[in-house]
Parts: C-alpha cells; sequence; structure tokens
C-alpha cells in the first residue's frame, strides 16, 4: 500500500520515511511516529490502517541519524539493538524529524494533521503538541500510547487537544508519570487499560493485548474525527 520517501530535516538531516495513502480523497493527514524498532512492519501496519480509515499517513525513520534502514523485532539480539539506539536518541533532533514528516504532509494541504506515536514516539507526539510550535508545526491534535519519559516534560503546556493511552500493566511507565500528567493538565485526554502491559498495541509483542489495542484504536480514531475536520 505504502512507498518510501525521502525528507530532509530542517537542520539538513536526509531520512526517509513511509507513506501510505487512502484509496480516494484524504480526510487529513497522520504523523505516526515509531517505537524504539525502526520503521518496521509493524509501524508501516500501523501506517496502513490509518490509511485505510482515510489519511494519509507518513512514519519518518528516527533511527537514520544514527544508521540508515533500521528495522528490528521485539526479542534477542534486536531487543538488545534496540535499546542500544535508544539510548542514542536525542528527543530535540528527533522532533526535527517528526517536524520534516508534518512538513512532508502539510505541503498537500490536507485539512488537518494529527501526530500518532508509539512508546519513545508517544513522547514525541507529546513534545510535538508542547514544542512543535517552535518548529512551525501545529498538529491539529496528538495521540500518544505509552509514552515513555512523559513525567518528566509533564508540565510542558500542549498547544493542541491530546490523549493518551496507557497500559496499567506498564512495568516501563509507573503510574507517577500518568499522576504527573493529570495533575498539570487535567484538560488532557487519558486512558490507562488497567490488564495491559507495555506495547499492548502490537500484535508482534509478547505483550500484545487484543483488546486493549482494539478500544484503544476505537478510541485514537474518535479523537481524529472530533478534531480533523
Amino acid at each position: 500500500m505504502g512507498e518510501f520517501v525521502t525528507l530532509t530535516a530542517s537542520d539538513g538531516n536526509e531520512l526517509s520515511a513511509y507513506v501510505a495513502r487512502p484509496a480516494g480523497t484524504p480526510t487529513g493527514a497522520v504523523v505516526v511516529v515509531q517505537e524504539i524498532f525502526g520503521v518496521n512492519s509493524h509501524i508501516r501496519s500501523v501506517a496502513d490502517g490509518f490509511a485505510t480509515q482515510g489519511y494519509v499517513a507518513i512514519a519518518p525513520a528516527l533511527f537514520d541519524r544514527i544508521e540508515k534502514g533500521v528495522e528490528l523485532s521485539y526479542e534477542g539480539a534486536d531487543l538488545q539493538k534496540a535499546f542500544g539506539f535508544y539510548q542514542k536518541l536525542n528527543p530535540e533532533t528527533a522532533l526535527l524529524d517528526v517536524a520534516a514528516g508534518y512538513e512532508f504532509v502539510k505541503q498537500e494541504d490536507h485539512k488537518g494533521i494529527a501526530v500518532v506515536g508509539f512508546c519513545f514516539g508517544g513522547l514525541m507526539s507529546w513534545l510535538a503538541a508542547t514544542r512543535g510550535e517552535t518548529l512551525k508545526m501545529q498538529p491539529s491534535c496528538t495521540v500518544g500510547y505509552y509514552a515513555g519519559g512523559i513525567g518528566n516534560v509533564a508540565k510542558e503546556e500542549p498547544s493542541c487537544p491530546v490523549l493518551l493511552h496507557f497500559g496499567g500493566k506498564d512495568t516501563h511507565i509507573g503510574p507517577e508519570q500518568v499522576d504527573a500528567v493529570r495533575e498539570a493538565h487535567p484538560e488532557v485526554t487519558i486512558y490507562v487499560y488497567e490488564d495491559a502491559e507495555h506495547g499492548f498495541n502490537c500484535d508482534q509483542r509478547g505483550s500484545y493485548n487484543a483488546e486493549a489495542s482494539k478500544l484503544a484504536m476505537e478510541r485514537t480514531l474518535e479523537f481524529l474525527r472530533t478534531h480533523i475536520a
């Protein structure tokens, strides 16, 4: 369904991005921000899924700053390699690459653009809402799934509506991080799926929770319909 394109971030960094398009006239656009496993088959399937719902979806390859063409699975040596890449990620420069994806779809003059991220990408979706304006990025809304480290930046002020999904059994993100966002921003929509673990949306992970994943995506799509008109 999709294809790879080349983007150029504002600092000159060139990166690839996966683009999936709907069959008919797009309703809007979604920037899909990867986990720490690259723009792998799961992230591409997420982008494809948004395309079937009527959105142009673009997934920038954030690891291209470190190594081109990274595509990892969720266990064994790939899992260890993913954590190694994660240690090298810089949220500030990663946000430049998210903004490059945003700019690509903005040039196509879509009615609205959302940023939806997972794991590290969930954190990026939050930062797209709070810091995006400094990069000429003004999303219609953002959605973060199990956004790791969000508690450290919870007091930052989002410039658009935000939806956050967390797993109640997520050992990577403690309830104190969720509470930090709630206390700082009662207007932010937060859902906690009590029986879900970290990565519950990904059907390639052992932590996949079909029920939580389905409900979270239904809520995500409703959120997009509400804020992208």
